[in-house]
C-alpha cells in the first residue's frame, strides 16, 4: 500500500476534468451485493467500453497529451500521435481527451490544449484499436447537439471506440466567457445528458425532446450518422458534476472521479451497487496523477489521494490492492513525470501491465 501523506512544499499539479462535492458520499445502509457484475448488453458489444471496463479486472487510460509537462501548464504537442501509439502498443486500455477552453494562470493547466475533437480525430487515424475517450466534454458550455453529433461521428470513424466522457466544468472562471450560470450547472448537466442520449440512441428516429434550458426537437428532423451494429452511444460522467449517487448509480454507463482515499475504494463501489436499480454493473474509475520514478522498487507514495510518486512495480502493487477493493479504471496522467516518454512506456508495460492483464 502506498504511504498517505500531505506535502505542501511539492508543486502537486491540478488535474482540470475534477470538481470538488463530496457531499452525500456514502449511503448509511450501503452493504455488498452478492448481483454478478455484467455489461448491458448493448454495452458488451462496444469494442471501446467493453476494452476499458471489464468485470473484476483493473485497466490503465492515459490523459493527453499523454507524456510528462512537469514545468509548464502549456505541453508541446508535437509527438502527439506517436505517443498515441506507442500507448496502443504497450498496451494501455483507453486514450482520453480533456476539455479546457482556456489557459486559466491561477489554474495553471491545459490539457492538450487541442481541441477535444479535432484531437479526437486525429487519434483515431493514428491509433487503430485503442479506446479513446473524453474527459471529459463539458456538457454545459457546449450545445448538446453538436456534442451528440460529434460523438456519433468520433464513435463511427474509429469503429465503435469512442466513449463520450461528459464533465459539468470546475472553473468558474470560464462560465461568463460562454455567458452561462455556473450556479444552476447541476441541472444543465442533467438536461443536456438527456439529450444527448436521446439523439444519440439508435432505436429512436426522428426523436422528440423538450428541456428548460436546451432546444426542442419536434420530431420533424433526425440526427445523423447512425452508428452501425451499436444500439447506443457508452456515455460516462467524469468527475462528480453536482449530481446525486442515485444518478450515478443507474444513469452514468461508468463513472470516473478523482481524490478519493485508499480506503474509501470498496466503500464507493458498494454505494454504487446499493443504489442501482438496473441490476446491471456501472464501472467505477478515478484519476492519479502520477510521478513514475527510474527505480521499478522505490516505494509508492499518495499525496492528497490523487498523486501517486514512485517506483513501477510498488505502484503496480498499490493498484492491485485497490482492484481487489473494486476499482476498474485508472486514468494516469504522468504530467509531473521527468522521464522520456518511451523510457516510461516501456518500464510500465514490463512492470505494471502485465500484472492486469487477462
Amino acid at each position: 500500500m502506498a504511504e498517505q501523506f500531505a506535502d505542501h512544499h511539492l508543486n502537486i499539479p491540478r488535474l482540470s476534468i475534477l470538481g470538488t462535492d463530496n457531499s452525500d458520499l456514502f449511503h448509511p445502509q450501503a452493504a455488498n451485493k452478492s448481483d454478478q457484475a455484467q455489461l448491458p448488453k448493448e454495452l458488451s458489444k462496444h469494442p471501446g467500453f467493453a476494452r476499458v471496463f471489464k468485470p473484476g479486472k483493473l485497466t490503465f487510460g492515459l490523459i493527453a497529451p499523454f507524456k510528462g509537462y512537469p514545468d509548464t501548464p502549456i505541453p508541446d504537442v508535437y509527438d502527439l500521435g506517436e505517443s498515441a501509439r506507442l500507448a496502443e502498443k504497450a498496451g494501455f486500455a483507453a486514450l482520453w481527451i480533456r476539455d479546457v477552453p482556456f489557459y486559466d494562470p491561477r489554474f495553471g493547466d491545459v490539457g492538450q490544449g487541442l481541441d477535444p475533437f479535432v484531437t479526437l480525430g486525429y487519434l483515431a487515424a493514428k491509433a487503430k484499436k485503442i479506446a479513446l475517450g473524453s474527459a471529459g466534454i463539458i456538457a454545459q458550455l457546449r450545445e448538446p447537439i453538436h456534442i451528440a453529433k460529434a460523438a456519433a461521428s468520433a464513435n463511427v470513424l474509429t469503429n465503435n471506440r469512442f466513449i463520450l466522457g461528459l464533465s459539468s466544468g470546475d472553473q468558474p472562471v470560464e462560465y461568463p466567457a460562454f455567458k452561462k450560470d455556473f450556479a444552476d450547472r447541476a441541472e444543465r448537466f442533467r438536461e443536456a445528458w438527456e439529450m444527448i442520449r436521446t439523439l444519440t440512441d439508435q432505436d429512436k428516429r426522428f426523436a422528440k425532446f423538450a428541456g428548460h434550458h436546451y432546444g426542442k426537437l419536434d420530431g420533424s428532423i433526425d440526427m445523423v450518422p447512425k452508428m452501425p451494429g451499436l444500439d447506443r452511444l457508452p456515455m460516462v460522467a467524469i468527475g462528480r458534476d453536482r449530481q446525486n449517487f442515485g444518478w450515478l448509480a443507474n444513469t452514468a454507463d461508468a463513472w470516473i472521479w478523482h481524490g478519493v482515499r485508499p480506503q474509501d475504494t470498496g466503500k464507493i463501489v458498494r454505494v454504487i451497487s446499493e443504489r442501482n436499480e438496473d441490476h446491471l454493473w456501472h464501472p467505477f474509475g478515478y484519476a492519479n496523477f502520477v510521478e513514475l520514478l527510474d527505480d521499478p522498487n522505490a516505494p509508492a507514495q499518495l499525496y492528497n489521494n490523487i498523486y501517486l510518486r514512485g517506483g513501477s512495480k510498488a505502484l503496480a502493487e498499490y493498484w492491485e490492492s485497490q482492484r481487489q477493493l473494486g476499482l476498474s479504471h485508472v486514468t494516469i496522467n504522468f504530467k509531473p513525470t521527468r522521464r522520456p516518454f518511451n523510457e516510461v512506456v516501456q518500464d510500465f508495460s514490463e512492470n505494471v501491465l502485465p500484472k492486469f492483464a487477462d
